[in-house]
């Protein structure tokens, strides 16, 4: 059964890919095979083996550790209003981590490791993909470095980009999530599968460009580097990382206030009027691509409503409505949706996304907003794909 749903899944992705396709008739099959058959061995090696399993049980406790840690500087600022276990101020324990983790990711690249790790990662999937250097590199790199700060490691090459592979890039930024996001993610949802979706959305992100957006790459492509951290003072880039993440938990934290506030107004509202909540009834709308992708039957509303959430709204939105429901579904369905919630693919993520290419470039920018409903679902196809995979294996 669950091979079953694996294909009805795929078949959803490529069918609304196709529909939506720039170019039907040059869809780069080979390629998308080559990065499924690695979606696969990594998933089962994550999820089905020992040795994986063990893996992701060490990483998760790696980014609770530092949560940990995150909470010194924290309780240090904050003093008594930290909450003991069992409570919760989601701002203080959720996202001032957020922080420390920006500056963690800071010391890394200024040291050269991330720069090292994204090079040649980036350049092992394009030699699986032949995708292009500049692709694979933006895929991987925007999955540790975050956007919109990743678009200024290739800003110039930003003006130079055809419309195709601006586009994906951009899929690529909106199918990832950035390392300083994981452990917040990880206080909502299973770290396991915060990290499983980690690895497939960078792949999954890939296999929509080869469908939705089909070309076939210069051979000229130079490797983009990551912008060199240590061209300034180790304190002077530490610091500017702080204040990043500092600014960031913020943001989060207001659009937190504003999108939480507007949902529970909607939900007020229809069910005064016709009885039934706002979240209730989109998750009507989004059930039959929730049973496509495997989730049992009882739970397609609930799951379709998170699913919705998340791209109306944000995943830090649709994490907390799940993490208060996650005890009432199925372990399959916890399984999806977890993994399919760890992507930045929602509407408030085409603005960040356009208006940071339109900071580099007006002409790109422009580019941007006019396939931006596109693009979000594309990326939107690619979270199905990552759920749908994680969700074989429960």
């Amino acid at each position: 059964m669950n091979f079953v749903f694996l294909l009805t899944g795929l078949a959803l992705v490529f069918l609304i890919g196709w529909l939506i396709s720039s170019d039907r008739k040059h869809i780069r099959f080979a390629s998308i095979g080559r990065l499924f058959v690695l979606q696969l061995i990594i998933s089962f090696i994550c999820l089905n083996t020992s040795g994986g399993i063990k893996a992701l049980k060490g990483i998760s406790g790696f980014f609770n550790w530092l949560m940990q840690q995150a909470a010194g500087g924290v309780d240090f600022v904050f003093g008594g209003l930290m909450i003991k276990p069992g409570g919760s101020v989601f701002f203080l324990n959720v996202l001032m981590p957020i922080v420390f983790i920006s500056a963690l990711v800071g010391i890394l690249n200024y040291i050269k490791v991330l720069p090292f790790i994204i090079k040649w990662t980036g350049w092992a999937i394009n030699k699986v993909s032949e995708m292009g250097e500049l692709e694979s590199y933006f895929a991987v790199s925007t999955a540790i470095l975050g956007q919109p700060e990743v678009f200024l490691t290739v800003k110039e090459q930003i003006p130079k980009l055809t419309e195709q592979r601006l586009y994906t890039i951009c899929a690529s930024a909106m199918s990832a999530v950035s390392a300083a996001m994981l452990a917040s993610y990880m206080k909502m949802v299973p770290g396991k599968f915060v990290v499983v979706a980690v690895f497939l959305n960078i792949l999954s992100a890939l296999i929509i460009s080869c469908i939705v957006n089909p070309y076939v790459p210069q051979k000229n492509d130079q490797l983009v580097q990551v912008k060199k951290g240590n061209q300034e003072p180790f304190f002077q880039v530490l610091g500017n990382y702080i204040i990043d993440g500092f600014q960031l938990a913020i943001t989060v934290g207001a659009m937190l206030i504003g999108f939480v506030a507007l949902v529970t107004f909607l939900n007020n509202t229809f069910l005064a009027l016709i009885n039934v909540s706002f979240t209730e009834l989109i998750g009507y709308i989004f059930a039959p691509i929730a049973f496509l992708m495997g989730v049992p039957q009882q739970d397609i509303v609930k799951a379709g409503s998170l699913m919705a959430t998340k791209l109306i709204t944000n995943e830090f939105v649709a994490m907390g409505t799940l993490h208060g429901m996650a005890a009432g579904l199925s372990a399959k369905a916890n399984a999806i949706i977890s993994a399919y919630l760890v992507s930045f693919a929602n509407f408030g993520t085409v603005g960040i996304i356009t208006g940071s290419i339109k900071s580099i470039s007006a002409k790109q920018g422009g580019y941007v907003a006019k396939f931006s409903l596109k693009l979000l679902l594309g990326a939107t196809l690619a979270s199905i794909l990552t759920g749908t995979i994680v969700g074989m294996y429960f």
